[in-house]
């Protein structure tokens, strides 16, 4: 697990293991027997916010499509759902606009689960900072009623709801555990096989040359905005 300055989705193996970190810790300090279930972060310090409630929200998509290129591998296009998380997928587009996401790269892979970039310090050439960069302030969380599925693209953050900047990932296979805990803001419609790619290449499991489960070799990204012909209405 990395240190807790990255911001990151939990994975089920960390949930596994705070979960049992906290039935033994409260047994011991309390002496009693107590049921334990939600998530953790998997750092000693550090608890899970408690998720809330899914805010209403219409299925409006937002005019414009987000089109993700993946230096050699292909193109990912993602859905924004602007009716969903209307605030974050707004600084999403002002993020892209900018020039902002261009030429990072997806710093952490973890197959069947999912891959996560966004981080502007994979612009430069030191991966031991990997995964603790933003725009430089935080946006408020927007959770939602959409299912992490396979394809969805949700906004990565710290232990607080109201951590996310710019850090985002997409989930490759199903990942309930992670629903009305992390802002879902978009939804790949084509290019999923692209993704599928990622997931699969071959990276530093243990974190000896940066953080864990960064890629071997840069997965650079560039990515633009394209009109959307007729958004969706609820």
């Amino acid at each position: 697990m990395r240190r807790s300055k990255a911001t990151h989705p939990h994975s089920k193996a960390d949930l596994k293991a705070r979960a049992i970190a906290r039935c033994l810790a409260v047994a011991l300090s309390a002496l009693l027997i107590a049921a334990c279930g939600g998530a953790g972060d998997g750092e000693a310090a550090d608890t899970e916010a408690p998720a809330e409630a899914a805010a209403p929200s219409s299925n409006r998509i937002d005019p414009e499509i987000a089109i993700l290129s993946v230096d050699g591998m292909g193109e990912i296009a993602i859905e924004l759902l602007a009716g969903k998380a209307p605030r974050t997928v707004e600084n999403f587009k002002k993020l892209v606009r900018e020039g902002f996401y261009d030429d990072t790269t997806f710093h952490r892979v973890i197959p069947g689960f999912m891959i996560q970039g966004g981080d502007p310090n994979t612009k430069d050439r030191d991966p031991r900072n990997d995964g603790r960069g933003g725009p430089g302030y935080t946006i408020a969380a927007e959770f939602n009623d959409t299912k992490h599925v396979r394809g969805i693209v949700s906004m990565a953050r710290k232990n607080t709801p109201d951590s996310a900047g710019s850090q985002f990932f997409i989930v490759v296979d199903d990942a309930s555990h992670l629903d009305g805990k992390y802002t879902a803001f978009g939804r790949v419609v084509s290019g999923i096989e692209v993704a599928d790619q990622i997931v699969a290449v071959p990276r530093d499991q243990h974190g000896r040359h940066g953080p864990q489960d960064r890629p071997l070799e840069d997965v650079k990204i560039i990515i633009r905005l394209e009109p959307v012909e007729s958004p969706a209405e609820e």
